[in-house]
């Protein structure tokens, strides 16, 4: 791993890239197991290329549709007579929490994340972590992002069939989220949207822990297709348009205006949907921050401002500003955060399922300890 000090942190160096079709996928999922893994094959190739290196392992992220997230809550007995808490009864409300998980809420699925939110006890809220405090109960209330299990499998199949170790796994908007959002945005309450080509993904960061997590199957490429109807041109020449990337020509500019903000509209109605679900709607101080290739759609900040009510930004500078190899940052924020996560072996199990299966307290101790001043 290389690694630069910017501003003084210890940040990752980018010394090549790779970017190849992505073959065998429809909406995050894996459809043809060998297309897919010649794309990824066809990315690292590139990226060693660039780099002069090899590469023998990754740290892989997961979104798509077959992605969910819910809370549960789970209560404990304190174990010590003395009713001191531990680390263990952390552990052990936590192992509760997921013992109160339906059978068919799990049903064909896996749970790639475990994130304890907030602890009360004996009833009574409390800040920051229960250690060393005392009490007869201990609640956790606890953050769960599951996949479906055949998609993860079918993921991790792919990557690996193009010769390459996986590492580690985390959710999608988990790498994303240290790359693009600020630690006062975390704290005050944010939405990250991640507007892929196919899926957009929505991340809800409050008092700097995930409360929720939704994949819609719209994308942006769902806008370029409207565009290229409307107005009966190619794919490429939409894509184009959509991005102001080339000029309107005999195209009317009211027109492709009202194409984008009608499938815009049709995407921030499902996120308003969702924050109505979770009681954050217009409720966000620091509005929404969008990502993804789809945040470079024109007219896309006003047209969130509008109809989620919310402060709207979107991201399109540079990732990497002292390193050889600047790219976009709305296109690969979320492969620069897992650099960051890969950056210490012991964060991967900050955010995610580590291949090497370390144990959940282990798990538990490393994330809370990040949120210690």
């Amino acid at each position: 791993m290389i690694t630069e000090t910017i501003d003084g942190a210890l940040l990752p160096r980018i010394i090549g890239i790779g970017a190849a079709e992505s073959k065998g996928l429809r909406r995050g999922f894996v459809v043809n197991t060998a297309e897919t893994a010649k794309s990824v094959k066809n990315a690292i190739n590139q990226a060693e290329k660039t780099a002069g290196l090899q590469i023998k392992k990754v740290f892989l992220s997961v979104g798509g549709v077959g992605v969910n997230s819910f809370t549960q809550i789970g209560t404990t007995v304190i174990s010590r007579a003395d009713w001191e808490i531990t680390d263990l009864d952390i552990n052990k409300a936590v192992e509760e929490s997921q013992n109160t998980i339906t059978e068919n809420a799990l049903l064909n699925r896996k749970i790639i994340h475990n994130i304890p939110l907030s602890f009360k006890i004996d009833g009574k809220s409390i800040w920051g972590q229960p250690v060393g405090m005392k009490g007869s109960k201990l609640e956790a209330k606890t953050f769960f992002v599951t996949c479906l299990e055949q998609h993860l499998d079918n993921l991790t199949e792919a990557v690996e069939l193009a010769g390459v170790k996986v590492e580690s796994l985390t959710a999608s908007p988990f790498p994303a989220s240290l790359v693009n959002l600020t630690k006062a945005q975390k704290i005050a309450g944010v939405a990250l949207a991640n507007i892929g080509a196919e899926t957009t993904t929505i991340a809800v960061i409050e008092n700097d822990l995930p409360i929720s997590l939704e994949i819609l199957p719209f994308g942006s490429s769902d806008i370029t297709n409207d565009i290229a109807l409307g107005l009966k041109i190619s794919l490429e020449e939409a894509e184009n348009l959509k991005t102001g990337n080339t000029p309107l020509g005999s195209f009317s500019r009211r027109k492709l205006d009202e194409i984008i903000e009608a499938r815009l509209s049709d995407i921030f109605e499902l996120i308003n949907t969702h924050l109505k679900k979770i009681g954050r709607n217009g409720l966000l101080p620091a509005g929404i921050v969008m990502t993804g290739g789809g945040a470079g759609t024109i007219n896309i900040e006003q047209s969130a401002r509008v109809n989620l009510n919310l402060p709207a930004k979107a991201l399109t500078g540079l990732l990497g500003a002292n390193s050889k190899i600047q790219v976009k940052e709305n296109i690969w924020s979320i492969v620069y955060g897992l650099c960051l996560i890969g950056k210490e072996g012991a964060a991967i199990d900050n955010f995610g399922h580590n291949f090497a299966q370390k144990n959940i307290l282990n798990k538990i101790k490393i994330w809370l300890k990040q949120f210690m001043p």
